[in-house]
């Protein structure tokens, strides 16, 4: 692919491939797995580009990831409110449960795809998500979670990292974060990208909770239709990373666009940040912008159809693409 060419669309044939929640029963693992490795490959692609905007679109599906963690932990936030409560906490003060959650699969979005599966990585998400953490099993999940990303085929992988949370008791939502880092470490990705973080519909279609220690592990890994039901969750998660990447690229090409009519000082370090992030606040402190300066430049910045304001608020605006 030649550089600056767009994003491919998925092809129509691979949308109709990849099945929906709710109908897997007329698919067979195999024809599952196919469409799941192209998926897979597709998404592949778009993250070797290694583009300039990578960092918001990560960070967009990590905002997706922590609300369907939060939810399924039985609360009430949703993306704009875990928005708030990250970026509207003072620094040194409690996000809050969902917001801890969300710092979890921002952390995860962040943090180079090999330092996230050491024992400190996996201590500090179990504490962001609110589990007691057992430091004498650390070491033992996360010498699996390596052999994982090195001995096993993907569905392996997902399955195997699933049954290591289950098997200490932590459920899903530890589960497919460990799956997500096992998988970006397999495929030599340098930053992590959440995926079945995303996917609300696992919930529910391969019944992964949280339950009594060791309790679903074994049928995760030996149950044809749990297996089914991940892969497939996976190749859902895949496509629409892949066409949130191509919006993605449409908004960060309007803002490289319009950067060089910018005239306020300061403005290509709002613009890395733009490009980084997935939302910034208004009272945002850049070297060099004051508040005011700030303001003026997001006002205008949203006159040329570069930026969104995203909190739909007349005062603690937040900005992004």
């Amino acid at each position: 692919m030649a550089a600056g060419d767009a994003i491919a669309p998925v092809p129509n044939w691979l949308r109709r491939a990849v099945p929906g929640a709710q109908a897997l029963a007329g698919q067979s693992l195999e024809d599952v797995a196919l469409a799941a490795g192209a998926a897979l490959g597709a998404l592949d692609a778009v993250v070797r580009r290694q583009e300039r905007w990578a960092g918001v679109w990560r960070q967009r599906l990590a905002l997706c990831a922590a609300a369907v963690t939060a939810k399924q932990a039985g609360r009430v936030e949703d993306e704009p409110a875990l928005r708030d409560a990250v970026l509207l906490t003072r620094a040194g003060d409690d996000v809050g449960p969902a917001g801890r959650m969300f710092l979890g699969w921002r952390r995860f979005a962040q943090t180079p795809a090999k330092d996230l599966l050491t024992e400190a990585s996996i201590g500090v998400v179990l504490d962001e998500f609110g589990f007691a953490r057992a430091d004498d099993e650390l070491a033992d999940l996360a010498d699996a979670l390596r052999q994982l990303s090195s001995s096993r085929g993907v569905a392996g992988m997902l399955t195997g990292a699933l049954a290591s949370a289950e098997r200490l008791g932590y459920g899903r939502s530890l589960g497919v974060w460990l799956a997500d880092a096992v998988l970006a470490q397999r495929l030599g990705w340098t930053h992590a990208v959440p995926l079945l973080g995303t996917e609300a519909a696992l919930g529910t279609s391969a019944g992964l909770r949280r339950s009594a220690p060791g309790s679903a592990a074994s049928s995760i890994e030996t149950d044809p239709e749990s297996v089914k039901s991940l892969i497939a969750a996976q190749a859902r998660a895949a496509l629409r990373a892949i066409d949130l990447a191509a919006e993605i690229e449409r908004r960060a090409h309007r803002l490289l666009a319009v950067a060089p009519r910018l005239r306020a000082k300061a403005a290509d370090a709002v613009v890395d940040k733009l490009l980084s992030n997935d939302a910034i606040v208004a009272s945002e402190k850049i070297a060099g912008m004051s508040d005011r300066g700030l303001r003026r430049l997001f006002d205008r910045l949203v006159e040329l159809d570069a930026v969104r304001e995203l909190s739909g608020r007349p005062t603690f605006r937040m900005y992004g693409l």
